[in-house]
């Protein structure tokens, strides 16, 4: 080994610093002093900096899942990115910045209302609402209204529309058109929540539930309807059977000739005397021309 590196393994077991070798030039020298002098704080920064990747990384690496999009907050940049999303995949965010996710498919939750019919009838109503952030405007949702658009816009629409429809139609219109009422609940909710960046697809009454005694009466009025249109139907089947009958005995009548009746009289006669039982066949004629038969 070279003098320079026996000197510097010595120090290294005496827990010394190394020195430069003496062969250097002086920049050398210099740079090497410079490195030595530094070495604690390069450590230290290194370490601040791992440190910082390990404390942030969930937040500087933030994975976008299938079906979701990205806004930015940009802190420097101008604050919300309202015209350009980020999809699907690993994202990297600057600690000073951040993302918000959202979730851009078909969504559905379900409500339960109290509502007045135009008698003042107490009518609670369970509806399923079917919607979506209107993707192309998810950055001004996310500027303009925040991540709890949906208490914010879509159940104080369908609220609100929910008891526009029930307070301009009767107890009745309600409960035997249940489906008609969440298409107009649709159609005046639809308008009001696009203008907030989000789309309504569908609203469905699941349930309708009236005052017991109301319902009574209602379900009452059901059946007797019911039994008044089985009767009808009753009626209008014993008629088609009786006409049935009528122009049957009608054709019947016309085709029984009297040649007709002589010629089957005798078929029946052939048949008797072919048959085992005994009998007495008397051949002649009566007042109706057919055969006397007689038993034995």
């Amino acid at each position: 080994l070279s003098r320079d590196t026996e000197d510097n393994l010595q120090r290294s077991q005496n827990g010394a610093a190394p020195v430069a070798p003496r062969n250097w030039s002086n920049g050398k020298r210099r740079f090497w002093r410079f490195i030595r002098a530094q070495t604690n704080r390069l450590v230290i920064l290194t370490g601040i900096v791992v440190f910082t990747v390990i404390y942030f990384w969930n937040s500087m690496f933030v994975t976008i899942q299938s079906g979701e999009v990205g806004v930015m907050f940009r802190r420097f940049a101008g604050g919300t990115v309202t015209d350009k999303l980020l999809f699907e995949g690993i994202r990297f965010v600057p600690p000073w910045d951040k993302l918000y996710v959202y979730n851009a498919r078909l969504q559905e939750f379900h409500h339960s209302v109290t509502v007045l019919s135009v008698e003042g009838v107490a009518i609670k109503l369970d509806v399923s609402v079917r919607w979506r952030p209107v993707m192309e405007l998810i950055g001004l949702l996310h500027q303009r209204i925040g991540p709890d658009f949906e208490e914010k816009v879509v159940k104080p629409e369908v609220d609100a529309a929910l008891r526009r429809t029930i307070g301009a139609h009767s107890v009745n219109d309600i409960y035997m058109k249940a489906s008609d009422v969440g298409q107009r609940v649709l159609d005046e909710s639809l308008e009001k929540t696009y203008r907030n960046y989000v789309q309504i697809d569908e609203v469905l009454v699941r349930s309708v539930e009236l005052p017991p005694a109301l319902q009574e009466r209602i379900t009452a009025k059901l059946m007797k309807r019911e039994s008044i249109l089985i009767a009808e139907a009753e009626k209008d089947r014993l008629a088609i059977e009786a006409g049935g009958v009528k122009a049957y005995n009608k054709i019947l009548q016309e085709s029984l000739k009297p040649e007709i009746l002589q010629w089957q009289a005798i078929q029946a006669t052939k048949a008797l005397a072919n048959s085992a039982n005994a009998k007495t066949v008397v051949i002649g004629r009566n007042s109706d021309g057919l055969p006397i038969i007689l038993p034995k």
